[in-house]
């Protein structure tokens, strides 16, 4: 058995020392603890390390000094160059031979075929598609665990009963339809932070208070966190769990710090009276209906006297004096402020930002990192220690559960060095974990580097995946190894797939040079904030075709494609993505709940709809065709009525030609590509390439998907893709 070597190109901005990190090396599994191997310095800026015993590992690169590579994986010899990947010999040797071979940024040698096929590691993220669902609105499991919100009761209309609770889907649930989101191909699924919350509307997970406990809401003694996880694995689904650096509900942290408010059963609405309250399970006061104290913030470290009432007075009659003012409570319309807000010049300055609330034009300038989102998310002082062991130890274990993959909520409002603190220890604890987040913005994201954006480089995606500190020069730094969701690319479709056109598309692909890693970039077409349509606030609404072709855009480009739960069926088609009257409930938006859909009677006809059927056969193809997983696009072009471009993975490991139509059928012609024997893997059709030309058709709505030396046809044709 040959030894792997490896060698590694510093860049010119690292720093003077480079070291390897590696896991899971075979045949015996073998690992180092970060920082790893230091390297041997090799001359001409090339550093190289032998593997004595070892074949295969996943790897990476990095100085030291916060520069590093993504996660790689090699089973063979190597030169690896950063932004330019792996070749099998050195290509400064093959530069000054004046030899081919795919030389990064060269063009492709169209009498050069494709070598051995890539083969799935099971251990690059890009290889997953996902399925984002908020797990309280999927499917009911346990309806002893359901429970009504505060806020936005639905009542049945014709008996006057609330129904509809708020926290409906849990953990048994989900594990009972682990198989429905099997067959339709997902191979992650995204779910919202399941940590414990307290808030008037906090079924979603984004108002948390305890991170280190799973909400009691989502769990069943015979359907935990654990056994969710467990299960998804036995079916191949890795769990990618949601998480909040930036802020903590307005009632403080558990154990940690209490932010002052009244215990909510004192609440008296101005005009009634304590006890005569009837809003849905909420009778007599607005206390938790479910806990035999009616208080639900069980926060040790608050005030003595507030953990006494905890204790005691269901009822909320027993007089209590408001120690801030002096006054007697219950009392009608006494100030809500003092139950439900929070008064920000007050705050913990050790766990707490002390500059006020978000307002006007601050969502788009260096105040979003620094002021309170909302009056029940408030900002936590990331930068200090006490925060960082808290939040980073608190998900520690849950990578040590098996949590596969991170997503990062509102990134933006957390500075980037300051975040990749965290990021960069959650993946130092568990090393090959794939991280990315939300930075949600209404436009392309370029930042400083202008082009229709509406915001400084610094709080853009592209700045997080970036280590540099230019903000007009994204290549001022290497990779950042923290990807994004792609709010760019959505930008576009609410001008061009919501319109039946790819028209722009091209423009937003050709700035895929800002960002650090763009294959690694989350790609959607609605989530659970918005959707591409008017000003973003609704599902989509476009017709089915247009749907169509929005997702065979998204599983063919680069990135990682994720589903929003429904997607699959038009689920609330056109309706809000959330509340927007003050009369609206869940049902009304894009949040209802979904498991009337998933019931034993209905579920058949559910996978019968179109956009299942097509979804399902998208993610059988792309898990077939690793260069749809990882290969950089090239020879993109784009005509609105159509979309062609080329994925080349490794080099020509997997190499696949990609023509898309949308409306009418379109005729493709792709250039300067690898000659060989093309495969459709939409129709089957064969076509014989032997002077870098490649012509097909394409039916409208569908895709051409030719995979040099490819399989051929895969999956059955639908309403779409035939």
């Amino acid at each position: 058995m040959a030894d792997l070597i490896v060698h590694f190109k510093k860049p010119a901005d690292w720093a003077k020392r480079i070291y390897i990190h590696f896991w899971e090396a075979h045949p015996e599994a073998g690992n180092t603890k970060w920082p790893g191997i230091r390297m041997i310095d090799e001359g001409n800026g090339w550093f190289t390390y032998q593997f004595d015993g070892f074949s295969t590992s996943h790897l990476l690169f990095h100085d030291g000094r916060g520069r590093q590579t993504n996660d790689l994986y090699r089973d063979h010899p190597g030169w690896y160059i950063l932004d330019g990947g792996w070749f099998d010999d050195n290509p400064d040797a093959q530069a000054e031979s004046g030899a081919g071979g795919g030389h990064p940024g060269g063009t492709p040698d169209p009498m050069v075929q494709s070598s051995s096929p890539a083969i799935l590691t099971g251990m690059d993220f890009r290889e997953e598609t996902i399925y984002f669902l908020l797990t309280a609105r999927f499917y009911e499991g346990d309806p002893s665990t359901s429970f009504f919100c505060r806020d936005r009761i639905k009542f049945n209309r014709e008996t006057g009963q609330p129904e509809d609770p708020h926290w409906r889907g849990d953990f048994k649930g989900l594990i009972q339809r682990l198989d429905y989101i099997r067959d339709l191909g997902f191979t992650a699924i995204w779910i919202t932070p399941p940590v414990e919350n307290r808030s008037g509307l906090d079924y979603h997970g984004y108002h948390a208070y305890d991170w280190t406990r799973i909400d009691p809401r989502l769990e069943s003694p015979d359907a935990t966190y654990q056994d969710l996880i467990d299960e998804a694995h036995k079916r191949g689904i890795k769990i990618i769990q949601d998480v909040v650096v930036n802020h903590s509900c307005q009632y403080g942290i558990r154990g940690k710090v209490h932010i002052d408010h009244l215990p909510i059963k004192y609440y008296v609405p101005q005009g009634s009276e304590q006890g005569r309250v009837n809003h849905g399970p909420y009778q007599g006061n607005l206390g938790n209906y479910a806990w035999p104290n009616r208080d639900d913030i069980d926060n040790p470290v608050a005030p003595e006297w507030y953990r006494e009432r905890h204790a005691m007075d269901p009822e909320g009659k027993i007089p209590l004096v408001d120690p801030k003012t002096g006054e007697t409570v219950p009392k009608s319309g006494y100030n809500p402020g003092r139950f439900f807000g929070i008064d920000a010049n007050n705050l913990d300055p050790e766990w707490y930002m002390q500059h006020g609330f978000i307002c006007g034009g601050d969502w788009e300038s260096a105040a979003v990192q620094l002021k309170h989102i909302a009056g029940d998310c408030i900002n936590l002082a990331t930068d200090r220690q006490n925060v960082k062991d808290y939040l980073i130890g608190s998900i520690n274990h849950y990578l040590d559960m098996g949590v596969d993959a991170l997503r990062i909520d509102t990134v933006k409002h957390v500075p980037r060095d300051n975040l990749l603190e965290y990021v960069n220890a959650w993946k130092a604890h568990k090393p090959g974990l794939f991280v990315f987040g939300e930075n949600l913005v209404k436009g392309y994201g370029f930042g400083d580097l202008g082009g229709g954006d509406n915001g400084p480089s610094f709080i853009r995606p592209w700045w997080y995946t970036r280590l540099g500190h230019d903000p007009r020069d994204p290549n001022s730094g290497g990779d950042s190894g923290f990807a994004v969701l792609d709010f760019g690319l959505f930008s576009t479709f609410r001008d061009n797939l919501s319109r039946g056109s790819f028209g722009g598309v091209k423009a937003v692909l050709d700035m895929d040079w800002i960002f650090g890693n763009p294959s690694t970039l989350v790609t959607f077409l609605q989530n659970h904030d918005v959707g591409p349509d008017n000003d973003f606030r609704f599902r989509f609404k476009g017709d089915q075709w247009m749907a169509a072709a929005a997702y065979n855009l998204l599983w063919t480009v680069r990135g990682i494609p994720c589903l929003y739960y429904g997607e699959e069926i038009e689920f609330m088609k056109g309706a809000p993505q959330d509340v927007i009257g003050n009369d609206d409930t869940l049902d009304q938006t894009g949040r209802a709940y979904f498991g009337d859909h998933l019931t034993d009677e209905r579920i058949g006809q559910t996978q019968s709809h179109p956009l299942y059927q097509h979804i399902k056969r998208l993610n059988q193809i792309r898990r077939a065709i690793p260069a749809l997983q990882k290969g950089p696009m090239s020879h993109v072009n784009e005509w609105g009525s159509g979309i062609s471009f080329v994925r080349n993975h490794n080099y020509g490991e997997s190499y696949v030609v990609v023509g898309l139509a949308i409306g009418g059928d379109q005729g493709i012609n792709v250039g300067g590509i690898r000659n060989g024997v093309y495969r459709d893997a939409v129709t089957g059709n064969e076509i014989h390439v032997g002077n870098g030309n490649l012509s097909f058709h394409v039916r409208g709505n569908s895709a051409g998907i030719y995979v040099l030396n490819g399989p051929g046809k895969i999956g059955i044709d639908g309403a779409y893709l035939r």
